[in-house]
């Protein structure tokens, strides 16, 4: 795997859609996992955790690093089940308002049970809320990309 200077990467993120994991992370009350997202895009929306898939990386190892990042613990692809494809559209990406962003995300149904996640704070979210389903749906502070996946789980 090979990580891509600014210059690069913003020409990727210009020319074609980015391949992501999102983590649709259930706790032992069926409540949901968000964090609230310190970067664009979506910056200051909670969100699902999640992120890229780099270049030479198989869908297992992508989940894995995924899980072990976002969520402090390392769980595997058989633990979750496929939602399915989504594509997500943003007019900004992680350098700012250009280019626009768009996503074809892979999204995972991973039931856990919540006081075995380590959380970790910094680089991709400032704080982490778990909110039922039926509330979630409403909630205007959770990005409606995320809010896309409740009726699947």
């Amino acid at each position: 795997m090979s990580f891509l200077s600014q210059e690069v990467f913003t020409t990727v993120i210009d020319s074609t859609p980015l391949i992501s994991i999102d983590l649709v992370v259930e706790n032992e009350h069926g409540e949901l996992l968000f964090g609230l997202r310190n970067n664009r895009p979506a910056k200051g929306f909670w969100f699902v955790p999640g992120g890229r898939i780099l270049k030479n990386e198989t869908l297992d190892a992508a989940f894995e690093r995924l899980n072990k990042n976002e969520l402090g613990v390392c769980f595997n692809r058989s633990n979750a089940r496929l939602l399915g494809a989504w594509e997500h559209f943003y007019e900004d990406s992680v350098f700012g308002e250009s280019p626009s962003t768009h996503y074809i995300a892979l999204a995972y149904h991973l039931i856990v049970t919540k006081n075995h996640l380590h959380l970790p704070f910094g680089e991709q979210h400032s704080s982490y809320l778990w909110k039922e389903k039926r509330l979630a749906s409403s909630d205007e502070s959770i990005h409606q990309y995320s809010k896309n996946y409740i009726g699947s789980v």
